[in-house]
């Protein structure tokens, strides 16, 4: 990273964290997530999270544990498809403006604006010169995205060579998982160091002061997801909102009111 004056060492892990352990963690991280919710509807905060790193380290199951218990009316998740012929022909980063959040939305970008420092670079869907106008204007436009008074987070999700492949091995074998592995990932598994010198570049080109890269060591899942979520969390200053105290209401009385005995058509109890 062009911040680091040196490598720290990671401290000692347990060999794995229980899913009891990792569930109740996680449990007091949505509470947060729903104080957070509260806070930007209340307020009219905007927050705008974007996610990258390479195939398989896990920018999707950060993004579900995220999203589980949080309204999608207010954490939005945007995944944006291949870009049309229109779009090709549009400022690069015009098709994503759109997205960003207005007042009281926390926008999650699955993938984003640096699409063309990573993957377009790596696949040569964008010419060399391209690339290096988006790294000279990148920092103006986080410039502008953070002066509107949006709060921009940028986590990269960083996987070894090891563990990538064995998840892409797993989408191979996992009838749950065939979806998630495509040609492309395919071409992208094969280019590691190609991979490596767009992420360096990227970096040193987009990690400024202003609208710094955080990156997350996700080859433990649980762990990567815990760490980011309560990473994000001490980076907003959000708070608790007051809340009117809530008791459910007496329910009506039948007045009359008989089962229909109705032949309704339930489903099957196979479980």
């Amino acid at each position: 990273m062009a911040k680091t004056q040196g490598k720290k060492e990671r401290p000692a892990q347990d060999a794995t964290l229980s899913n009891k352990a990792y569930r109740k963690a996680l449990f007091q991280l949505h509470v947060e997530l729903v104080k957070l919710q509260e806070w930007v509807v209340q307020t009219g905060r905007k927050v705008c999270i974007v996610f990258e790193g390479r195939d398989g380290a896990g920018k999707g199951g950060t993004i579900k544990a995220i999203t589980e218990r949080v309204s999608p009316r207010v954490f939005r998740v945007v995944a944006l498809p291949a870009p049309t012929d229109r779009e090709k022909s549009q400022m690069y980063v015009q098709r994503y403006l759109p997205h960003l959040p207005a007042a009281g939305e926390v926008v999650i970008f699955d993938r984003s604006w640096y699409n063309r420092a990573g993957v377009e670079r790596v696949m040569g869907f964008c010419s060399s010169e391209e690339v290096e106008a988006f790294y000279r204007a990148v920092p103006l436009v986080e410039q502008a995205i953070v002066g509107s008074g949006i709060i921009l987070l940028k986590y990269w999700l960083e996987v070894s060579e090891e563990e990538q492949t064995r998840r892409l091995e797993s989408r191979i074998h996992d009838g749950r998982k065939v979806w998630k592995l495509s040609g492309m990932d395919l071409k992208s598994y094969s280019r590691w160091y190609d991979y490596s010198r767009a992420r360096d570049a990227m970096f040193k080109a987009s990690d400024t002061d202003l609208a710094p890269w955080y990156v997350a060591n996700s080859n433990d899942k649980r762990r990567a997801r815990l760490n980011i979520i309560s990473d994000l969390l001490a980076r907003i200053p959000y708070e608790a909102m007051p809340r009117q105290k809530v008791t459910l209401p007496k329910r009506q009385k039948p007045e009359g009111y008989e089962d229909p005995h109705y032949p309704f058509r339930y489903i099957a109890e196979r479980f």
